[in-house]
């Protein structure tokens, strides 16, 4: 059976079991015994956040159950160091040395070409 949560008018909120069926019904308040309605609850820190967290939760939220799949994303442009493994239809930054040696320029001084 659920808990659900109830407040009385003089002693606060409670939490109670109940059935389905029964769960908009009041219940008696532990303290007093007074009737008391059914609430819902929401968590404190979802009603002051900012507009864009808020957004990006239920994007979020969303995302857990409709996941975007790659293969729906007609219109990704790549942008330098991008990284997604799709081959960019731009010119590449690679050339040969006298030597016959590969060079990338302008891409990462630090690696070692072979």
């Amino acid at each position: 059976m659920p808990v659900y949560d109830y407040k009385c008018k003089d002693h606060g909120v409670f939490h109670d079991l109940a059935t389905f069926e029964e769960s908009d019904k009041p219940v008696g308040c532990p303290t007093c015994g007074g009737l008391s309605p059914r609430i819902i609850m929401v968590a404190p820190n979802v009603l002051g956040l900012d507009k864009n967290t808020r957004q990006a939760h239920e994007r979020n939220e969303r995302a857990r159950h409709e996941p975007i799949q790659s293969s729906s994303i007609t219109s990704h442009v790549h942008s330098e160091g991008c990284g997604c493994g799709e081959s960019s239809r731009g010119k590449s930054n690679l050339f040969f040395t006298a030597e016959g040696n590969k060079s990338f320029p302008s891409m990462r001084p630090w690696m070692i070409s072979h």
